[in-house]
């Protein structure tokens, strides 16, 4: 693509993001975002089949800006809870101005085959930036999980991750207080599970775990691949 290509392109996505963000996702249509990016109906298209296509777009950019906020914040050395809350917070913090249009944008991504779900192999670069954002956390936090559990942890994190944003989509308290909370109580918590899992006596319920997350990292194109590019 050229730079003029490049150009329309990345004028079309934040469009269709400021959308998104102002009026919500139904009340946004590809006519409009055209409009608004100062290109012809048939030439967005060219670039996006549709609105939908635009949601991966929006993936990319909240989880960059979610890593450019997180992890030159993450503490070397520290526990593992400190670190996640704040990987967990950030990443609330910067899906907040996108709330209303969550209920809509799960509607999207939730059938299996929706090209949308963060499970697709549309969706790898996207979730690949997220899987390796929890790897850093993991990698800066002490103590480190069991061995057996080392390589399953960022997609352990990340599936906590998803819980956690699908209780934030329908959480309707004044600035999603109650995910917050959620927040605050399930870190201590995956910390405390980690310490545990380095106990001999842990060992059978950590190869269980793993066991329920191979079959889910199997299925997922990339999951565990750290993304071309990545900072580190």
């Amino acid at each position: 693509m050229g730079a003029r290509g490049a150009a329309t392109r990345d004028k079309l996505v934040e469009s269709s993001l400021a959308m998104f963000r102002e009026d919500g996702f139904e009340a946004t249509t590809m006519r409009r975002i055209a409009d608004a990016a100062g290109v012809s109906l048939g030439n967005a298209y060219y670039y996006f089949a549709s609105k939908d296509d635009l949601v991966h777009e929006l993936y990319l950019v909240v989880q960059r800006e979610h890593r450019a906020l997180a992890i030159p914040r993450l503490r070397q050395g520290a526990p593992l809870a400190e670190n996640l809350a704040l990987v967990l917070h950030t990443g609330l913090d910067v899906m907040t101005p996108y709330h209303r249009f969550g209920g809509a944008f799960v509607q999207v991504a939730l059938p299996a085959s929706s090209r949308a779900s963060p499970f697709s192999l549309e969706s790898a670069q996207a979730r690949g930036l997220a899987i390796d954002l929890m790897r850093q956390a993991a990698d800066a936090s002490r103590p480190r999980p069991a061995s057996a559990l080392r390589e399953r942890m960022p997609m352990l994190l990340w599936l906590a991750y998803l819980g956690i944003t699908l209780h934030w989509v329908v959480d309707s308290s004044p600035d999603q207080a109650r995910t917050r909370r959620l927040v605050d109580g399930v870190a201590p918590i995956v910390g405390r599970a980690v310490r545990l899992s380095r106990l001999p006596v842990a060992r059978g319920l950590v190869d269980d775990v793993v066991g329920l997350l191979a079959p889910a990292s199997a299925s997922t194109p990339t999951a565990a691949a750290t993304p071309a590019g990545a900072s580190r």
